[in-house]
């Protein structure tokens, strides 16, 4: 048998394509553009190599059949194979099914003229003006070599864009690139030698489409080339704007994408096969705590992502950066780095905290001044009365100066003068000791709320202080505390007393305005222990607090005090109870019924 050779060949190529057909049809989605018209170039190739046994057939059993009849039926799958390609080639990194508009149906022309002109070829011959299998003995009509340029001229412009979209997405020395170019390039490098050196004959050409089927099998079984999700993925990337660079398992870099080209001023030819460690990136890296590469080895142990914050020196940028396994069925295959720049977070971050400060800083001096106020008032008292005492000491030491050289004054005259300056003098030591006790009330409200200095006081000295700051302001309201002590005076607790003196008397402060200025009403301070917890409640008969105000009232700054409140109070109250005390914050509200505030700490 004739050309036995080329017929097992082409057999094979055959079960090769449907193999490869049957492959897709079960990958590849059934919304697939890619997929859709790559079929149609390997029903080309398959519908080629069968016409072409076909030919074997007739030349070998039926000779007195001219092969060149048989060239009508495998024309129409060589004219189309090269537009299939093209279609393959274009919707490959798009994703979607372009329209056919006018200028992709153009390319159909030449295709169908071919056909025709092949079809007629016994009336004008020029095609063929002289049929012989081997190509060397072949005499071709002027149209074939417009048809073969524009055939081959396809082929290399769907080489150039399969290449060219290939290099941009996988790398130049990527694995797809090399076989799609081998692929592509071998049938079109064997038909120009065919044509002009070697002497070919017309089973060459399809036989030269099994290499560019077995590169592109090889590409879509082990390198994913019809994937087109993971094409997309890649230009989603290259738009997304966190960075990423991916690690094989020595740390080397393989991959990365355009922002992080971009941000580091590390070009991807450039780094691809670095060590993580040798990119410029890393002298400039800062991070507070372990190494990066310390993270890149717990990485590769468990599929625990890992989150670092790091700063760029020199530059006012930051970046939280995590850390992540990649795995394959089980099997530690690569790391992923990812960048996420959080600078402008940062900033904001940086400005709420200034303004914050600032805000609880006023509220701060506020109050203090406030207090301040009380305390002058609240002073004027004792030193009225030291004032007095010191007269009446100064007239008792006149009397006993002139009562020296008296023979009327009596010894016991002496002891009542000596008696009546004692009581003088401990009047003066309780106003004195009354006294201290406001300034020391006073310096210690004094210190910023933020002072975490724990100490261990009691319920007794709780109330002491409460009792002289917010006498003054009481007393102007007209209101009585009553105060309930139920745990008894020695009971202990731990934290900052300064702090906690300003969250009650915060308590007490708005206890007083919601009475909206009305005198003679009551404000009970009670204090309970409730288990290992003591509960320090501010009961008030006011006018409650609104539903809305209430669903938001320890989560952000809201007053019911409109501009003559900034809504601090409650949320710095809040926040100093559980960060200082370990301990809670609630309320009841009941509008025209009053509000009762409940703070909850542990106890010593």
């Amino acid at each position: 048998m004739k050309y036995q050779g080329f017929f097992i060949g082409l057999i094979i190529e055959i079960i090769i394509e449907f193999v490869l057909l049957e492959y897709i049809k079960r990958r590849a989605s059934k919304k697939s553009a890619v997929a859709k018209y790559f079929r149609y170039f390997i029903l080309c190739t398959i519908g080629w190599c069968t016409t072409i046994e076909i030919q074997v057939l007739v030349i070998n059993y039926f000779p007195t059949i001219s092969p060149l009849f048989v060239d009508y039926i495998v024309y129409p799958f060589v004219a189309l194979s090269p537009v299939a390609l093209f279609y393959t080639a274009v919707s490959m990194y798009s994703g979607t099914e372009f329209k056919a508009n006018r200028k992709y149906i153009l390319l159909f022309v030449i295709p169908f003229l071919t056909l025709f002109i092949i079809w007629t070829n016994q009336l004008h011959h020029l095609f063929y003006q002289e049929y012989s299998i081997n190509v060397q003995d072949t005499v071709f009509g002027p149209y074939f070599y417009i048809h073969s340029l524009y055939t081959y001229g396809l082929f290399a412009v769907d080489m150039y864009i399969l290449i060219r979209n290939t290099v941009r997405h996988t790398g130049a020395f990527s694995m797809q690139t090399i076989l799609i170019s081998l692929g592509v390039l071998i049938p079109i490098i064997l038909n120009i030698l065919g044509m002009t050196v070697l002497n070919m004959n017309i089973f060459a050409t399809p036989i030269s489409l099994f290499f560019t089927l077995v590169c592109m099998t090889i590409a879509i079984f082990k390198y994913d080339f019809l994937n087109i999700t993971t094409v997309a993925l890649k230009n989603i990337v290259n738009q997304m704007s966190d960075l990423y660079i991916i690690l094989n398992r020595d740390y080397q870099v393989l991959d990365c994408n355009k922002p992080f080209e971009v941000a580091f001023n590390e070009r991807k030819n450039q780094i691809v096969g670095k060590n993580i460690e040798e990119l410029k990136l890393m002298n400039k890296l800062q991070i507070q705590s372990k190494k990066i590469g310390n993270y890149l080895d717990s990485a590769r142990k468990t599929n625990k992502v890992y989150k670092i914050n790091a700063k760029i020196a020199d530059e006012n940028k930051y970046y939280n950066i995590e850390i992540s396994g990649i795995y394959e069925k089980k099997q530690f295959v690569g790391i992923l780095v990812l960048f996420k720049d959080i600078t402008q977070h940062i900033l904001d971050m940086n400005e709420l905290k200034e303004n914050q400060n600032t805000l609880m800083e006023r509220e701060r001096l506020a109050s203090l001044g406030q207090m301040i106020g009380g305390i002058a008032h609240n002073l004027k008292t004792p030193i009225m009365s030291i004032a007095g005492a010191m007269e009446g000491i100064t007239d008792l030491i006149n009397e006993y100066d002139q009562s020296i050289d008296d023979p009327d004054v009596t010894k016991e005259d002496h002891h009542a003068i000596a008696k009546d300056m004692k009581e003088w003098i401990n009047k003066v030591n309780s106003y004195d000791s009354y006294m201290s006790d406001i300034i020391t009330a006073v310096k210690g409200q004094s210190v910023n709320m933020n002072d975490d200095i724990s100490t261990i006081f009691t319920v007794e000295e709780l109330l002491n202080r409460i009792n002289i700051l917010m006498k003054h302001e009481l007393k102007n309201a007209f209101i009585t505390l009553n105060v309930l002590n139920k745990t008894g005076e020695k009971t202990k607790i731990v934290g900052n007393i300064n702090s906690l003196v300003q969250v009650v008397n915060n308590l007490i402060s708005n206890a007083i305005q919601s009475y909206d200025g009305v005198p003679n009403n009551v404000i009970d301070l009670i204090i309970d222990k409730k288990g290992d917890n003591i509960i320090i409640s501010v009961v008030d008969h006011g006018k409650g607090i609104p539903k809305d105000i209430q669903a938001k009232l320890f989560n952000e700054m809201v007053t019911t005090k409109g501009q003559n409140g900034t809504g601090l109070g409650l949320f710095m109250s809040y926040s100093t109870i559980k960060g200082h005390f370990k301990g809670d914050m609630s309320f009841t509200s009941k509008l025209g019924v009053g509000t009762t505030f409940n703070i909850s700490i542990p106890s010593k």
